[in-house]
């Protein structure tokens, strides 16, 4: 599971998470941005960091734990 969040005063605002799918918003800020996040390049961005980097690595990662 992926999870990208942001943070402001100690407050999360915005997430995306890869079981989601998507950018969910906690804050009235959050939800807008969240909103455009979802309709813009911001989501194509963070699905490909989902691809480059967790689906590559989780092997690697899960072998060594075991």
């Amino acid at each position: 599971e992926y999870i990208d969040s942001y943070y402001f005063n100690q407050v999360e605002h915005i997430r995306f998470n890869s079981t989601v799918g998507k950018y969910v918003g906690y804050t009235e800020h959050g939800l807008k941005n969240a909103e455009a996040w979802n309709k813009g390049s911001e989501l194509a961005q963070e699905l490909g960091e989902l691809e480059r980097y967790c689906k590559y690595n989780a092997a690697i990662d899960y072998s060594a734990v075991l």
